[in-house]
């Protein structure tokens, strides 16, 4: 009993470790996001809870290409029974990528919104912050499967992100 319990702290250390060792190093991008395949729609298949969200189900996003190379952000869900929606532009802050944006709701606050997994089809995509106090799992569909979810937690706990925070949205 003493070895096991013993055994159970040391790998609750070194997961500790590991965690805290990707946490360290920078967030890594995918390569180079097409940004036409990339806008449209967007559901919320799982995030790390924010203020900003609590209370919402039904979560999507729609995003379009503006002219002046900016794009434009519409979140969606239901809180309370209504429809809510909060509208913004986002700016690619690489273009050798694409894969780095900075997004913005509200004058004078910014957020960073860097693309850290996109399926080859754009039918999903993960997206992070460099500090890792915010994640999404997105998908074209209301669903998404449950092979290609657990990767995406795998992918995230590599990058140092705490997959343990992340939640379900409720889309059905």
């Amino acid at each position: 009993m003493k070895k096991e319990i013993i055994a159970t702290s040391v790998a609750l250390g070194l997961t500790a470790l590991a965690l805290q060792a990707a946490r360290c190093k920078p967030l890594e991008t995918v390569p180079y996001v097409d940004l036409k395949k990339y806008v449209g729609s967007w559901f919320e298949i799982a995030t790390f809870p924010q203020w900003f969200e609590s209370g919402c189900t039904f979560t999507s996003a729609a995003y379009g290409l503006a002219k002046d190379g900016s794009i434009i952000v519409k979140n969606r869900c239901i809180k309370e029974n209504k429809i809510k929606i909060v509208e913004g532009r986002a700016v690619v802050a690489d273009r050798t990528s694409n894969a780095k944006l900075e997004v913005q709701f509200q004058w004078p606050f910014k957020g960073k919104y860097w693309i850290i997994a996109l399926a080859d089809d754009y039918s999903y995509a993960m997206v992070g912050h460099p500090n890792r106090n915010y994640l999404w799992i997105l998908s074209r569909r209301s669903t998404l499967d449950e092979q290609i979810y657990n990767q995406l937690l795998v992918q995230a706990a590599e990058q140092g992100f705490d997959v343990r925070k992340l939640v379900k949205t409720v889309q059905v």
